[in-house]
């Protein structure tokens, strides 16, 4: 028997389909080391932070039809598991913010955009 594994996830940004190549979302979960003077000389704990959201994007750059990503504000970023029937959810970031494009030309493929930005929330439905 074979293994099953998530199919292509489709992504829309404040209500548009986008072609995208690739989405590399990381969290920090903001947790740091705590040092502190004692007999053992090493540390004894840590504190809780504030969790982030960073996600980098790859777009393909359709003809004629332009997002200015550097606009973007405060968006909505949805990933759409093509398959939900094996029960596969739905993820969302939400008030997602550009910080950083940059555009990438090659001789064998097709021109993209690089994305990168942070969101404030991250939704599983």
């Amino acid at each position: 028997m074979s293994d099953l594994y998530v199919g292509p996830i489709v992504l829309e940004v404040n209500g548009t389909e986008i072609e995208i190549v690739s989405v590399s979302p990381t969290v920090d979960t903001g947790r740091k080391l705590v040092k502190t003077m004692n007999s053992t000389g090493r540390a004894k704990g840590h504190v809780n932070g504030i969790a982030t959201y960073n996600l980098t994007l790859e777009a393909v750059k359709p003809k004629g039809h332009t997002i200015v990503w550097e606009n973007i504000v405060d968006g909505k970023l949805t990933l759409y598991p093509q398959d939900t029937a094996d029960g596969d959810k739905t993820i969302t970031y939400q008030n997602f913010t550009v910080q950083t494009v940059g555009d990438q030309y090659n001789v064998d493929n097709e021109a993209r955009v690089s994305i990168s930005g942070f969101a404030l929330n991250r939704i599983e439905e």
